[in-house]
């Protein structure tokens, strides 16, 4: 029996997940940082992964309005898996809070996470909607 390629193992790996966000580090035991990331394009591609940030892939869905891929998760949830992964101490943003303990009646409307200690300089996404920092 041959061996399976690497972007059937990478595949496997994504089904196998409970996690909905990878980064690339998350398969370099499987190949070399140019290979992973040509097989990562090419899911892309695809529609099996959707591109969150640099070296973030997110699961996808298909859009009910459109049908092209989507990210399987929210755009809040995409942050704060990431965040976890890069070992980053992170919360949902001020505003956000303030309204799920009903100190608040505004509805935030832009996605925003609270960062302890760290100074975020990497930018996620999906298409024009961003993630914004805050201390």
């Amino acid at each position: 029996m041959s061996e399976a390629t690497l972007r059937e193992r990478i595949e496997k790996r994504i089904g196998r997940s409970k996690s909905n966000v990878f980064l690339r580090n998350d398969f370099s035991d499987l190949g070399e940082y140019d290979q992973v990331g040509r097989v990562l394009r090419k899911l892309v591609r695809e529609g099996v992964l959707v591109r969150a940030g640099y070296g973030v892939y997110v699961k996808t869905k298909p859009s009910v309005l459109s049908g092209k891929p989507i990210p399987a998760v929210t755009l809040m949830e995409i942050g704060m898996e990431t965040m976890k992964k890069l070992g980053i101490v992170a919360e949902a943003g001020r505003s956000l809070r303030r309204y799920n303990e009903r100190v608040s009646t505004q509805i935030p409307m832009k996605t925003v996470i609270s960062v302890k200690g760290s100074r975020i300089m990497r930018k996620l996404g999906f298409g024009s909607k961003m993630i914004r920092y805050e201390r």
